[in-house]
């Protein structure tokens, strides 16, 4: 049985409850999830931010799935992870992830290394977009 039931760079809205239900196992007691979404707000804005306009290089579902894959190792944990890309309106999900495994510490660990790893090494970037028209690029990952 694959750990990585989904890990997929998608154009359309993400759903949890698809993710929930990839990972749906009897042997796991826990499940943990995150849902990165987009905020109204980001330090660096002068004015309120109103979208983000995600790309990806080619690679980033390979690059996705091994993230994905070192997050797991031989834990046993099951993951369910995608990220959003085009244009984000405040409060879309840019990125959803489910982990199920036996115990709850795994669950919190894996799905903690899955969006930690997204943040610094997927190939995906971001224009954030202000009220005032202002755009800045923002590195890697969500």
């Amino acid at each position: 049985m694959n750990a990585v039931r989904i890990a997929r760079i998608s154009s359309d809205p993400l759903n949890l409850d698809e993710h929930l239900l990839a990972v749906d196992d009897d042997s796991a007691g826990a499940v943990t999830t995150f849902v990165g979404r987009v905020r109204d707000h980001d330090p660096d804005a002068a004015t309120a931010v109103v979208a983000l306009d995600y790309s990806a290089h080619p690679d980033a579902a390979a690059a996705l799935l091994r993230i994905a894959e070192d997050a797991t190792g031989d834990t046993g944990a099951l993951v369910a992870v995608s990220h959003r890309i085009g244009r984000l309106e405040v409060g879309d999900a840019a990125v959803v992830i489910a982990v199920a495994s036996a115990h709850r510490g795994v669950a919190f660990d894996v799905c903690r290394a899955v969006i930690e790893s997204i943040k610094t090494g997927l190939p995906v970037w971001k224009r954030q977009v202000e009220a005032d028209g202002t755009t800045a690029w923002k590195g890697l990952g969500g």
